[in-house]
């Protein structure tokens, strides 16, 4: 006869185990965009008159700056998951998107691999997207 012996340790997180310096909009504006528009800038190629700019980090530190953005995307997926942010299960599910997405960009800045770069930030874009279309409130001030 076997047995199987487990333990679990109770979740004893709670909201007053956090304080946050930032509402979501905060987080939004001061946080995620910031680095959002850097993985977005760095990716594809603009075409002018003068020819065609290539979007994509040159040297080792441009790389490692889209890479530190793409940790601060995925991090912000698991801020938006914190006790009193949390709304619903599709909140959950958009916060899982940008963790997810932001670790993808992150190996793909550490690999230098521009088309994935470009390829992400078309899915950071979408996650971005599937969470304004729900959640955003117009302030009409």
């Amino acid at each position: 006869m076997s047995a199987v012996i487990g333990c679990s340790v109770p979740d004893t997180t709670s909201i007053a185990d956090y304080e946050t310096s930032l509402d979501v909009e905060q987080l939004m504006h001061y946080v995620l965009e910031p680095a959002a528009d850097i993985v977005w800038d760095s990716a594809g190629t603009i075409a002018t008159l003068e020819g065609v700019e290539d979007l994509a980090p040159t040297t080792d530190e441009g790389w490692f700056r889209v890479q530190h953005a793409a940790a601060v995307v995925s991090e912000s997926g698991n801020l938006l998951l914190m006790p009193g942010r949390a709304e619903d299960d599709d909140w959950r599910e958009i916060s899982l998107g940008l963790v997810s997405t932001g670790k993808a960009l992150m190996s793909a800045a550490e690999q230098q691999n521009a088309d994935a770069i470009f390829d992400l930030g078309g899915q950071l874009y979408n996650v971005c997207v599937a969470c304004h279309q729900r959640y955003w409130v117009e302030n009409d001030q």
